[in-house]
């Protein structure tokens, strides 16, 4: 969501300014533009749509220059298009800007009030007459310092002045933000994935920190303009080069990647040899610890939810999950004995990050389940558990989701242990099972081509539902999200027997119905309330697991069977047929399946 990258170098920077924009796609966006300082101008080029679009914009050609930003927009003020792209300029400072700037309106009035004219109708183009302001008295450190504080809300700046030919400054609050060392150029961006193209040497700016990057010497400041020092980061390189290979799509490679990932994260976690669960540096006792707060948005609160059930299934812990969104609003009681985990794909969704640090505030336990490392919510947690599943880059998450409730479930089973609430026979009797998991969901991809013979009449629905009991409800909520993020079809999720209670009015002749109905403790009673449905006229896709009983119901639409496991471990398995219908769904329709409308893969406004 947004993205910044800038560069100052002894060189013209605007291919490679585009091609970073480019590394930045998977991030979610509508508009795209680019601003350097040349010959004591600044320069705009921006477009409406895709970086490819302002890559052909004859302008970009000729943009010369050896500093500049660049930007990739998703929309908060203002609609979509090349007016409201960023950057935004005034005759002397070029401004993007990911995040958003709640007093806006008030600062606008006050500057339109001083002779300003604005352009568009972004938040952020008061950021750029706010500093033009300061300038006609102040020096730019000075100027910077005044601004930042006038600002409330959230942001993650780069900004040029058109007199400072080599200056690039970057300044973070609530928006991550990253420094990038070069030979003889140095780099700003909003992502570390971006900045990995260039370099693998980093530094992070925390909340209230700005920076004065020139392309050989570097400069940190705190929220007062006092100079500070910095650690330089050297990052793994083994997420530096992702690209498609023979996949159409990255997602269709994400969803077949996952045997790959899976196995990945149980090695990091499991030793095969003796059949045990390693969680090494866990910094608190887990006989101290009586209860688990769970906290997410989107996919990553589907997998809280799934855990939920297992924490509940394989524990004595008391155990609770939180839309993260709500949590920081609430008026929570916090426990000494609790542990707060928080999960997210990119570690950096802003929502989830102000969850966790009003949770540091308070002086809780905090842990992070995230894929990158190197993120905001892994940094500022007290403990990291890395999902190992490199990089996923369309934006309707797939390997991460598994790849977070794998190791959620790793974690609940070493709870469930050192706690005495399983046995060690149950507990390495299911570990085993565990290590079967990556060939079962290399086995349960093999469906292609039934589900591509089912997403005709899918498509044609004007809405659809989800249904699943116990451990299948967070998966049929994910099911209904990824076909809503994809396809762009109405699709809802419900746990099956609340269908009674108010969803069973929407049920009308030919109305596609999926119900995941995996024959586990609850199987008979979902089959009932999927009887409940097709007496109503609904279309069933009913996806179980491979049996040598029979389906005990008539009159099915579709049946996919996935491969058998233990009960705690079916999640995984009818979680792959979702993903490819949602996936194949939208390949019918024509759609852009890795960048999904209106959507970003790393939310980093509130």
């Amino acid at each position: 969501m947004c993205g910044i990258i800038g560069i100052t170098s002894n060189k013209t920077v605007s291919a490679a300014i585009i091609n970073s924009l480019k590394k930045l796609e998977y991030r979610g966006y509508d508009s795209a533009g680019v601003a350097t300082i040349y010959d004591g101008v600044i320069k705009e080029v921006k477009s409406e749509g895709r970086v490819e679009n302002l890559e052909q914009n004859s302008l970009i050609k000729s943009l010369e220059g050896t500093v500049g930003i660049g930007h990739v927009r998703w929309a908060t003020h203002g609609v979509p298009n090349s007016i409201n792209a960023h950057p935004h300029s005034s005759s002397n400072v070029s401004v993007v800007h990911n995040g958003i700037i709640e007093n806006s309106t008030i600062l606008k009035k006050f500057l339109e009030g001083k002779g300003h004219v604005f352009k568009s109708q972004t938040d952020t183009e008061v950021i750029v007459h706010l500093i033009s302001e300061h300038l006609k008295t102040k020096n730019i450190l000075n100027s910077i310092t005044t601004a930042l504080k006038q600002l409330h809300g959230s942001y993650a700046l780069g900004i040029l002045f058109k007199d400072e030919p080599d200056l690039i400054i970057g300044a973070r609050r609530g928006s991550p933000l990253a420094v990038g060392y070069g030979p003889n150029e140095n780099y700003l961006g909003s992502d570390s994935y971006a900045l990995k193209s260039m370099t693998n040497k980093i530094t992070y700016l925390e909340d209230g920190e700005f920076c004065f990057i020139k392309k050989d010497q570097v400069s940190f400041y705190n929220e007062k303009g006092i100079k500070i020092n910095k650690k330089v980061l050297e990052l793994s390189s083994n997420q530096a080069n992702y690209e498609k290979g023979d996949f159409k799509h990255f997602m269709a490679k994400e969803i077949e990647e996952q045997p790959v990932t899976i196995s990945n994260g149980i090695k990091e976690y499991v030793d095969q040899l003796n059949n045990e669960i390693n969680i090494y540096n866990f910094p608190w006792s887990i006989d101290d610890l009586n209860s688990i707060k769970l906290i997410g948005c989107g996919t990553a609160y589907h997998s809280c939810l799934m855990a939920k059930y297992w924490f509940e299934e394989l524990t004595s812990l008391d155990v609770s999950i939180d839309i993260a969104s709500e949590f920081r609003y609430r008026k929570n009681k916090f426990k000494k004995d609790c542990l707060y985990i928080f999960v997210s794909q990119s570690g950096e969704t802003a929502d989830t990050y102000a969850a966790l640090d009003l949770c540091k505030q308070n002086k809780m336990k905090t842990c992070a389940v995230v894929n990158s490392v190197e993120s905001s919510i892994a940094r500022d947690s007290n403990f990291v558990l890395p999902i190992h599943c490199g990089p996923e880059i369309g934006v309707a998450s797939t390997k991460a989701f598994l790849g977070q409730i794998l190791i959620l479930y790793i974690l609940t089973l070493k709870f469930g242990y050192v706690k005495k609430d399983l046995s060690k026979k149950i507990y390495q009797n299911k570990i085993k099972d565990l290590k079967k998991l990556p060939k079962l969901i290399e086995k349960t991809l093999l469906m292609d081509n039934k589900i591509q013979n089912i997403v005709s009449d899918l498509n044609e629905a004007k809405g659809s539902m989800f249904l699943g009991r116990g451990f299948s409800y967070p998966i049929a909520l994910e099911g209904a999200l990824k076909l809503k993020e994809l396809s762009y079809i109405h699709a809802e999720g419900y746990p099956a027997g609340e269908m009674k209670h108010g969803p069973l009015a929407l049920i009308e002749e030919g109305m596609p119905v999926i119900v995941l109905a995996p024959r586990d403790s609850y199987y008979k009673k979902t089959i009932s309330n999927m009887q409940e449905v097709i007496a109503r006229g609904a279309k069933v896709l009913l996806i179980t697991n491979k049996s040598k009983d029979e389906i005990l119901s008539e009159n099915l639409w579709e049946t996919l069977e996935v491969e058998t496991t233990n009960d705690d471990l079916l999640p995984f398995l009818i979680t792959i047929p979702l993903q490819k219908l949602a996936y194949y769904s939208a390949l019918q329709k024509g759609f852009d399946i890795d960048k999904p409308r209106n959507l970003a893969k790393s939310v980093t406004v509130e």
